[in-house]
């Protein structure tokens, strides 16, 4: 564009404070032309990144330069940014660091599925980490990492999972629905001051064969009749234990004739 000539030339060659102020230059062009500048060195660039306003077609040429992101520190700011090209994402995931991994996955600004990613990175590196590492991240790691901690069960890790802000019921009940669930995680579970509340997880740890049986019984009375009636059916919980499910069925349908019949 004419009306930018001279900008654009001194884009390409400035340095020092001539070079600081053209980060903040509105155009497009200019800022492109920022990139082929030498003088652009990478704590410059991520003062450029640090913009919001930053267009999208800079971003997606940082993107494609390889020279430009062989910075760490700038790696980062693309990736952090919020109109940050998706399958530059992609690729700039699998080279960040744990805990930006977690800082990213926990940020308002990313997408859905970056979160997700970030989260399934970071479950990936679990069997690696140190266990000083795997405490930090169940005291305050997103929801599937913590998820990921408390199916793990290691007995410094689990009590702090249980206690994490993001975990969700749906990840207590994936950690519960597993094939190979240890009884450390049944057991912490269901003496949890929180989990052991939710109805749902109430009803997951009855059909849980490594359920202690003083347990279940004693979140037998809070369970529904229908959803008693389902437990009972041939096969789904161990015989002993559907007797007692059985006798609650009873023992409920009596209570209620009782009323029915008072009320009368």
């Amino acid at each position: 564009m004419p009306e930018y000539e001279a900008e654009l030339q001194l884009a390409r060659t400035a340095t020092g404070d001539d070079l600081s102020a053209l980060l903040y230059h509105p155009a497009p062009q200019v800022l492109a032309a920022l990139l082929d500048n030498p003088a652009l060195d990478d704590s410059k660039l991520c003062l450029l990144l640090s913009r919001k306003d930053l267009p999208t077609e800079v971003l997606e040429d940082i993107a494609t330069r390889k020279s430009l992101l062989k910075s760490y520190s700038v790696k980062r700011a693309l990736l952090f940014h919020p109109r940050a090209p998706r399958l530059a994402c992609l690729r700039l995931l699998r080279d960040i660091y744990l805990m930006d991994l977690v800082q990213f996955a926990l940020s308002p600004a990313s997408s859905a599925e970056l979160k997700r990613l970030a989260e399934a990175q970071i479950v990936a590196r679990l069997p690696q980490l140190p266990l000083g590492q795997k405490i930090a991240l169940a005291r305050r790691g997103p929801t599937h990492v913590a998820g990921a901690l408390v199916a793990e069960g290691h007995p410094n890790v689990l009590p702090v999972a249980l206690d994490n802000p993001f975990l969700t019921e749906s990840q207590v009940l994936k950690a519960l629905a597993r094939e190979k669930t240890s009884l450390r995680v049944v057991q912490a579970i269901a003496s949890h001051r929180k989990w052991s509340q939710t109805y749902n997880v109430r009803l997951a740890l009855v059909r849980n064969p490594s359920a202690p049986l003083a347990t279940v019984l004693a979140f037998l009375p809070h369970l529904t009749v229908s959803d008693l009636r389902v437990l009972a059916d041939p096969g789904i919980v161990p015989e002993n234990l559907r007797r007692y499910l059985q006798a609650e069925v009873q023992r409920r349908m009596r209570v209620s004739k009782a009323l029915a019949s008072k009320n009368s």
